[in-house]
């Protein structure tokens, strides 16, 4: 495949404007979407290398409220992949919350793993605790702290992203079982975000879920997963592992943070969105 084409919903966010150019830095293509044109020179300052390969698209996903409304937004691009970096931020109530960081992304993931889709490989960035079970590493600790930000903080954050995380799984099976078996969805799962330049080192596989990571090694992280056949969860924390030895180790261990959750359930999501 030539270089890949690169879709980021939500490019004005601090985990996309820092992997804009990283992406960029590939010669790979990319097109950024935004809802507000005046920050479009945020995301061109971005380009300090082929910033010919870079596109800024001016689309509200606010007003994603079907699979065809995204349809045509990815036939318009023609991206080879999708990387969501959206979300409402806490603003607007749980209304917004819903609307954008559930059902806008259900809806492009419908739409990314429909067979006529030029996508093969879905990026979504969701948040470490994002999961209905506990995985069998977490400590009792880990297990609190879950609860207490799934419960008590971010209640109808986690009701939203957690309805996305397990859609992209049930939808992209669905995917490969109709017939488009390269389809690859990622669900990587950082956690407190920080605004460090990061460089230090991750954590990156079955980790617990207390801890933070720079916005900066997330974006390090996507844009070394998106050049690998991987495809799955993986917990995402400030560690010791240079990144491309993490990813590597991840990929080739086939690791997978799935695990603990109730797969024949998830599978069984309801993909008829309304």
């Amino acid at each position: 495949m030539s270089a890949p084409h690169v879709l980021i919903l939500g490019g004005h966010g601090k985990v996309a404007l820092k992997l804009t150019p990283l992406l960029l830095q590939k010669s790979w293509r990319v097109t950024s979407v935004i809802r507000n044109k005046d920050h479009e020179s945020d995301i061109t300052a971005t380009a300090k290398s082929h910033p010919e390969n870079l596109n800024v698209l001016v689309e509200s996903i606010e007003d994603v409220r079907s699979t065809n409304d995204a349809t045509r937004v990815l036939n318009q691009v023609r991206p080879d992949y999708v990387v969501w970096s959206a979300g409402a931020a806490g603003k607007g109530g749980p209304v917004r919350t819903f609307a954008i960081d559930r059902d806008a992304c259900r809806y492009y993931i419908d739409a990314a793993a429909s067979p006529s889709s030029s996508v093969k490989k879905f990026l979504l960035v969701s948040y470490i605790a994002s999961r209905r079970s506990y995985p069998p590493w977490w400590t009792s600790e880990d297990k609190s702290s879950a609860d207490n930000v799934n419960q008590n903080i971010l209640a109808n954050y986690f009701k939203a992203k957690v309805a996305a995380d397990e859609y992209l799984l049930a939808r992209s099976k669905a995917a490969r079982d109709g017939g488009k078996e390269a389809f690859a969805d990622i669900c990587l799962r950082p956690g407190t975000l920080t605004d460090d330049d990061g460089g230090e080192g991750v954590l990156l596989g079955k980790t617990g879920s207390r801890g933070e990571v720079s916005r900066t090694d997330v974006a390090r992280v996507a844009a070394a997963l998106l050049d690998t056949e991987y495809r799955g969860w993986l917990n995402l924390l400030k560690g010791k592992e240079e990144v491309q030895e993490a990813v590597n180790r991840c990929v080739g261990e086939k690791v997978d943070c799935i695990e603990g959750e109730d797969l024949e359930a998830i599978y069984k999501t309801k993909l008829e969105l309304d």
